[in-house]
C-alpha cells in the first residue's frame, strides 16, 4: 500500500525546494558584489595567487550566503505554515545581507577594513565625517534604492516559488555543491602552504573579503613539529619593503581656485630647541596635540610641502608639490627660505632672496632661535601664520601656533599642505594631493606617517609603531610608557591603505 504525502509534508518539502534555489540565486548576487572586494586589492599576479583569489572567491562568498540561508531562513520552512510569510521575510533577510555586503565591500574600498565591533570607533568617525557630507536628499535616494532592492527581492522569491517545480527537474544540486565545497577546502588548504612558505600573492589577501579567516600554517604546523618558527620569523623579516618607488602624484588634477590677495607664512622648525611661548608674546593660538614624525631634515621638507609621509621622498624626486605650484600657477608670489639645502633640485625654483619679506605664499624652514624674530615680522606684514614645532623630539609631539583657529583633535606635519590650500581658498579634495586632512575642518581623529623604516599610527593618546619585520609596539603617549592594549588591526589596516594612496603599486 503506497501512502501520499500529507499536504504539510509537501508544502514543507516545496518550501525547502524553493529555499535552496533562493538561496542559489543570491549566492550569484553575492559574489556578483563581491567582485568590488577583488578590485579593490591588488592584482596576485601569479597563476597559483589568482587560482586562490577564484577559489577564495567562490567558495567565502558561496559558503557565507548558504550559511546565512541555513541560520535564518531553513527554519523557517519548517516552523511556518504560510509561504507568504516566509517569502517575505527570506527577502527582507536577503535584501539586509546584501545591503550589508555592499557597504562593506564599499567600505573596504574606501578605508581598507570590513564591518566589525572592533571597528565601531572608526565607523562612527567615517559616518560622521560622510553625513556632513550627504544631504538629506541623498539619505533619501539611499533609502530609496534599498526599497527597490527589497522589492527586487520579493519579485526574485515569487518567480522562484511559482516555478520551483519545473527547476527541480535540473539535477544540479550535488555538481553546484561539489563546486562550491571543492572552492571552499582548495582556497584553505592553499592558504596553509602558502602561509607557510611565505608567498605573497595569496597571504597578502588575507583580509580581502569579510569574515574571513583562513587557516594558517604558522600555529597548526608548530603543533605538530613540521614548522622551524624561528625559520619563519626570520623569513618573514625579508618581505616588507619600506618605500614607494612609482607614486601617482598628484592622485588626479587638482583644479580649484586660490585667493591670491592672501599672505600666508609658514614656519617649520628643524631643530628641537626650547623657543618662546608665541601664543603670549605675540598673541597667538596655541595647539598641542602636533606631531612630527620625520627621521631627517629632508623628510620634514618633503612632508611639509607635498603633504605625505617621507617615506614617499625618493618617489618624488621629480614631482613637484600642489603645495607651490597650485598658488604660483594661479598669480600668487610663493617663495621658500631654508636653513638647510632642500631635498630636491626642483625646489630650487622657489628659492627667493626676499623671503620672508614679501606678500602671498611664504614657507620657511628654520632653526628655533629665529622663529619667534621671523614670526614677528610675518604679523607686522598682517599675515596669516602658522608655526609648526616639535622635529627631532624623543616622542615626535611638538606644538603649533598659528592666528588660525584650529578646530582638531590631532595634527601632523602632513596636515599643513592641506591646512595652507584651504585657508587660501582651495576646495579640491585633499585625498588628491595629500595622506593629511584641512585642521580648519578635520575629518578622522586619527594620523598616520612615517618615520625611517616605521609606518606610525597615533590614535586615542596611543602610539603604535610598526617595524618593518611585522612586530610593533604600543606606548601611552601621555605616560611614555609601553602599553599591553591589543593591536587595532583594523585601525591599522585602514591607515595603512590611506598611507599608501599614491602608491601605484597599491
Amino acid at each position: 500500500m503506497i501512502l501520499a504525502e500529507s499536504p504539510r509534508r509537501q508544502r514543507v518539502t516545496k518550501l525547502v525546494n524553493w529555499g535552496h534555489w533562493f538561496a542559489l540565486a543570491n549566492i550569484i548576487i553575492a559574489i556578483v558584489i563581491a567582485s568590488i572586494f577583488v578590485f579593490s586589492s591588488p592584482m596576485p599576479g601569479t597563476g597559483v595567487g589568482t587560482i586562490y583569489l577564484l577559489a577564495n572567491w567562490f567558495g567565502h562568498i558561496g559558503f557565507m550566503t548558504f550559511f546565512g540561508f541555513v541560520i535564518f531562513i531553513l527554519p523557517l520552512c519548517y516552523l511556518v505554515s504560510n509561504s507568504r510569510i516566509i517569502k517575505a521575510s527570506a527577502s527582507v533577510i536577503a535584501a539586509v545581507g546584501l545591503a550589508l555586503l555592499a557597504f562593506d565591500a564599499l567600505l573596504f574600498n574606501r578605508t581598507g577594513f570590513h564591518i566589525s565591533f572592533h571597528a565601531a570607533d572608526l565607523l562612527r568617525s567615517e559616518a560622521q565625517s560622510q553625513i556632513t557630507i550627504e544631504n538629506w536628499q541623498q539619505w533619501g535616494f539611499l533609502f530609496l534604492l534599498f526599497v527597490v532592492w527589497l522589492g527586487f527581492q520579493l519579485v526574485l522569491a515569487n518567480a522562484i516559488y511559482k516555478r520551483v517545480e519545473r527547476f527541480t527537474r535540473y539535477k544540479i544540486g550535488v555538481p553546484v555543491t561539489t563546486f562550491f565545497v571543492a572552492c571552499f577546502v582548495t582556497s584553505h588548504a592553499v592558504h596553509v602552504w602558502a602561509d607557510a612558505k611565505l608567498y605573497q600573492p595569496i597571504i597578502k589577501q588575507d583580509n580581502m573579503f569579510p569574515l574571513s579567516y583562513p587557516a594558517t600554517a604558522k600555529t597548526t604546523m608548530s603543533r605538530y613539529g613540521l614548522l622551524d618558527l624561528a625559520a619563519y620569523e626570520e623569513r618573514k623579516q625579508l618581505q616588507f619593503n619600506p618605500e614607494f618607488h612609482s607614486t601617482t602624484y598628484p592622485a588626479q588634477p587638482v583644479y580649484c581656485s586660490v585667493d591670491t590677495s592672501e599672505n600666508l607664512t609658514v614656519i617649520v622648525q628643524t631643530d628641537d630647541a626650547e623657543i618662546d611661548n608665541l601664543n603670549t608674546k605675540l598673541d597667538l593660538n596655541r595647539f598641542d596635540n602636533y606631531y612630527s614624525t620625520a627621521s631627517n631634515i629632508k623628510g620634514l621638507m618633503t612632508t611639509a610641502l607635498f603633504g605625505v609621509p617621507e617615506i614617499y621622498q625618493d618617489a618624488l624626486s621629480e614631482k613637484r608639490p600642489v603645495l607651490l605650484a597650485l598658488p604660483l600657477g594661479s598669480g600668487m608670489p610663493v617663495s621658500v627660505h631654508s636653513d638647510a639645502p632642500l631635498p630636491m633640485s626642483q625646489l630650487s625654483g622657489y628659492v627667493k632672496k626676499d623671503a620672508g619679506e614679501s606678500d602671498g605664499l611664504n614657507i620657511a624652514f628654520i632653526k628655533g632661535e629665529d622663529i619667534a624674530q621671523y614670526t614677528a615680522r610675518a604679523l607686522e606684514r598682517e599675515h596669516k601664520v602658522i608655526v609648526a614645532t616639535g622635529y627631532g623630539s624623543a616622542t615626535g609631539k611638538g606644538t603649533l601656533f598659528s592666528n588660525f583657529s584650529l578646530d582638531a583633535d590631532i595634527a601632523s606635519t602632513e596636515d599643513l599642505a592641506p591646512t595652507i590650500l584651504n585657508a587660501l581658498g582651495c576646495n579640491a579634495p585633499i585625498t588628491f594631493y595629500s595622506t593629511g586632512q584641512n585642521l580648519l575642518s578635520p575629518a578622522r581623529p586619527w594620523l598616520v606617517s612615517t618615520s625611517g623604516e616605521r609606518i606610525v599610527v597615533i590614535h586615542d593618546n596611543k602610539r603604535t609603531d610598526v617595524l618593518s619585520n611585522g612586530s610593533y609596539e604600543i606606548t601611552e603617549i601621555s605616560t611614555g610608557k609601553r602599553s599591553n592594549d591589543a593591536l587595532n588591526v583594523d585601525l591599522l589596516s585602514q591607515a595603512i591603505k590611506h598611507l599608501s594612496r599614491f602608491s601605484t603599486q597599491n
